[in-house]
């Protein structure tokens, strides 16, 4: 999770695109278009943990103008982490 927001902040397109689930990810994506990313608070996690094969973070990510606030899935695939997707709330 901090690895794809610290690519988020840096425009890391191909590293983003690398932890994405390709049955969710996006045909395109350009981090560089996005808002100017301020911090990052974990709120919560449930699974995600050796032997795991699911896990969920929850997590506010602030930006210039709001807060985002999402709980992230993710799968585990060939042995690693990926974004499966997320909901997001106000």
């Amino acid at each position: 999770m901090r690895s794809r927001y610290a690519a988020y902040v840096v425009g890391d397109d191909s590293y983003l695109a690398r932890t994405w689930h390709p049955r969710t990810r996006p045909a395109s994506i350009d981090a560089s278009n996005g808002p100017r990313w301020m911090g990052l608070s974990v709120v919560s996690t449930a699974d995600g943990r050796e032997g795991d094969r699911e896990g969920e973070v929850e997590f506010e990510a602030a930006y210039d103008g709001g807060v985002l606030h999402e709980r992230s899935r993710f799968v585990r695939r060939a042995g690693r982490w990926v974004y499966l997707d997320g909901d997001v709330s106000d």
